[in-house]
């Protein structure tokens, strides 16, 4: 039985090309980056070769990019380096469905008495501008707002926010599941801070960014190095930035052909479960194919299954997927994103996320679709 892959919001294969061009750079660049001898000066030229792609390929400038050893530490970064010059009570604004590597942090910032405001969230999954804008306050010293939701693919209209928040106040957005999904220009977003992490588009775990604006204050998190300005000290991962630059320019290049591909499997996927299973199964947030969706998320809950009975079903079948976020994937506790969006208690612990990549086929997703139709009638007659 092969196995099908439906959790790309997770993790991704890596891109071959990320790889073809990291076993060079591994093998060549033997020297630290940071040393001045001719080793270290080619580490270095390939390092500030992939620093300026990355920036080329998501509109910023090479010296606004910081690499990370991925999102998580990307996120705590600028979340502590922006706030590490407030003085409590200071407020923060953040929406309650963010990844658990933004609300961690930011339940940190509560524990040191900053005054963490969790902003309301529409049935749809949404934070809307104006509930943003009515929550701002004086002492207000940073607002997160991610750009497209982990769980249910919701976007967030964060350009809309950052265009009428204060200029003094910072805005972070956790970009994860956005790059290689919709265009994402940092300049035209206008954020202050920018996060992403390579492996959920097909580059190698291990490796994140951080753009952050210029003239913005980011206190670093650790200490010890020079390093990417001393905002991120540590010797450069070079073969993982170069990694990184490929699997991003390949998202870039590819979106508007991968975004067709995906819509037209998630399609596909909708039209399978209703025709195996009528109307005994419902999508959670925005509707497939509106502007506010990507139609690579799909949230789907099942009522009369229990998501982690069917979750073990599932695998068992051969069909990879989630619960949400693979950060919180040993939590037995309901989804606080759909929770947050009011989903009902019984809908809520029957919600299963598929997440559809690129190298996923019409075949994929057919059998996909029987196999989970399979396992929901048999989990349901078990009781």
């Amino acid at each position: 039985m092969r196995s099908l892959y439906l959790d790309h919001n997770a993790t991704t294969p890596l891109l071959p090309e990320a790889w073809e061009a990291m076993r060079p750079v591994a093998e060549a660049a033997v020297g630290n980056p940071s040393s001045a001898h001719h080793a270290g000066r080619k580490a270095r030229q390939f390092l500030e070769d992939a620093r300026d792609r990355v920036a080329a390929a998501l509109g910023a400038h090479p010296d606004e990019v910081f690499f990370t050893s991925g999102a998580t530490e990307a996120n705590n970064l600028a979340l502590f380096g922006l706030t590490a010059g407030a003085s409590p009570p200071a407020h923060v604004l953040a929406a309650p469905f963010e990844h658990p590597c933004v609300i961690e942090p930011l339940k940190q910032l509560a524990a040191r008495h900053f005054d963490v405001d969790w902003l309301p969230v529409t049935p749809r999954g949404q934070v809307e501008t104006a509930a943003v804008m009515a929550r701002v306050r004086d002492d207000t010293r940073l607002v997160c707002l991610m750009l497209v939701n982990h769980e249910t693919g919701a976007l967030q209209p964060v350009r809309h926010v950052a265009k009428k928040l204060p200029k003094q106040i910072p805005l972070h957005c956790d970009a994860a599941q956005a790059i290689g999904k919709i265009p994402v220009h940092f300049r035209d977003l206008s954020v202050t801070t920018l996060t992403a992490s390579a492996h959920k588009f097909r580059g190698p775990t291990g490796v994140g960014l951080l753009l952050a604006k210029r003239g913005a204050t980011i206190r670093p998190l650790m200490f010890g190095g020079h390093q990417q300005k001393g905002t991120r000290p540590g010797t450069e991962p070079v073969a993982l930035a170069v990694g990184l630059a490929v699997a991003l320019e390949h998202a870039v290049r590819n979106l508007d052909v991968t975004r067709a591909h995906l819509e037209a499997l998630g399609r596909r996927f909708l039209a399978g479960l209703g025709a195996a299973l009528g109307q005994a199964f419902g999508v959670n947030g925005p509707e497939f194919g509106s502007p506010d969706a990507l139609p690579t998320t799909l949230n789907v809950s099942f009522p009369g299954c229990r998501s982690d009975v069917l979750l073990v079903s599932l695998d068992l079948a051969g069909v990879a997927c989630s619960t949400g976020s693979a950060c919180s994937s040993g939590s037995l506790l309901p989804s606080p994103v759909l929770q947050a969006m009011g989903v009902p208690d019984g809908v809520l612990r029957s919600a299963i996320r598929f997440s559809l990549g690129p190298t996923l086929t019409d075949g994929d997703i057919d059998e996909a679709v029987t196999r989970i139709a399979k396992c929901v009638r048999e989990v349901r007659q078990r009781g």
